[in-house]
């Protein structure tokens, strides 16, 4: 057995309300931890600490479980910084863009995507997001969804199926017989390499009827639902999302009242992704309706070459604080524990016992800094199962 004590906290923060302070950060003071065989055994009072075979010492600073990024798009070629560009000048997001980045996806090598995957991914982790979900949805033919996920699975057991992203060019004409391929051959090749399956129900991409039907086929196939919910405007995503029994419904930006209260009494996660309305320059979600409402409430990157070309799980807590008027305590559990319940995990996005040993110091005393330091690099070193990766 390999063990070991990280010690001399000043402030941990567990997600596990039975601990410390009993708030659902769990915060202790004067902490540590121990970590056997990549999982946390033991927290608490760092002078009652049971030894253990090596020790890191936190230099009195902060530790939070590492950020849990349930959304984000990372196989893709090429970038879309011009159309950033003519956002910031006037011209409105639509989803049609993402076929600027499907031509050069299909048109990359493996080794090209690859390296920029691990890249990202590399990225992130010096931010501190240990766990991340990546999609397919840029190749859209059976070959290049095939491989999109072969690339994710080399990163992440969190992959998830998007060949309903948009209808490509080839099948504009032809919408019904892009969701036949979907939900059949490409579907057949993917489903190996996926856990998830998702569909971005929106104007410009897929109606309600397609995207349940999408859905339909993918659980079958023994895929777990998500959706792409309620981004551009109102729509049939969310309540889809809670037919379904889907894991998150992501965006939620622009809600019914009957859509928050779905989303209620369904248990699904709405996954608020706060970096795409800053990078698209609209309108944020209303987080305090949804959480006065009782909604489980996530937040990830959406990091993507088009409407967020940001892998920061920090300056997404800080857009959650700063814009979405989430207090700190809630946007840092939203970005922990919110991702993991919305990725239907239990062993990450907490530090009690039994979980991994994944983690984040900051160089700060308290996580409250990452909102009220936004842009600094809060993120001193990472770990996954008590290893340094970052």
């Amino acid at each position: 057995m390999s063990s070991v004590l990280v010690t001399n906290v000043g402030e941990l923060t567990t997600n596990d309300s039975t601990l410390g302070d009993g708030s659902m950060l769990g915060l202790i003071h004067d902490a540590a931890l121990v970590i056997e065989n990549g999982q946390v055994s033991w927290v608490g009072d760092r002078r009652l600490a049971p030894p253990a075979d090596r020790a890191i010492d936190a230099g009195d600073a902060a530790v939070i479980p590492g950020f849990v990024d349930s959304h984000s798009h990372l196989v893709f070629a090429g970038d879309r910084a011009a159309e950033f560009a003519a956002r910031m000048t006037g011209h409105p997001y639509a989803a049609g863009g993402i076929r600027t980045t499907v031509s050069a996806t299909r048109a990359a090598t493996d080794e090209t995507l690859s390296i920029n995957v691990a890249h990202l991914v590399d990225e992130m982790l010096r931010q501190g997001t240990t766990t991340v979900e990546i999609k397919s949805g840029y190749g859209l033919t059976v070959a290049d969804e095939l491989r999109s996920l072969a690339i994710a699975r080399q990163f992440t057991e969190e992959t998830t199926f998007l060949g309903a992203h948009v209808v490509p060019p080839e099948f504009v004409d032809d919408p019904a017989g892009y969701v036949e391929l979907v939900t059949g051959s490409m579907l057949e090749a993917a489903a190996p390499y996926a856990r998830w399956v998702d569909v971005f129900c929106e104007r410009g991409a897929f109606d309600g009827d397609q995207a349940r039907a999408i859905l339909q086929a993918g659980m079958a196939a023994g895929l777990l639902p998500r959706v792409h919910a309620n981004q551009l405007g109102p729509g049939p995503g969310v309540q889809i999302a809670c037919e379904m029994g889907a894991a998150s419904a992501d965006h939620c930006t622009h809600l019914s009242k009957q859509d928050i209260e779905a989303l209620s009494s369904s248990g699904v996660v709405a996954t608020l992704l706060p970096a795409v309305e800053f990078s698209t320059r609209s309108v944020y979600p209303d987080a305090r309706a949804l959480l006065a409402a009782g909604v489980t409430v996530a937040l990830a990157s959406d990091c993507n070459p088009g409407s967020c070309y940001s892998s920061s799980m920090p300056l997404c807590i800080a857009l959650a604080v700063r814009e979405m008027r989430m207090s700190p305590g809630e946007a840092l559990w939203a970005a922990t524990c919110g991702g993991a319940t919305a990725l239907r995990r239990d062993d990450v996005g907490h530090l009690g016992v039994g979980a991994k040993g994944d983690f984040a110091v900051l160089a700060a005393p308290s996580y409250l800094h990452l909102a009220y330091r936004p842009g600094v690099p809060l993120i001193s070193s990472a770990y996954a199962a008590g290893r340094r990766v970052a």
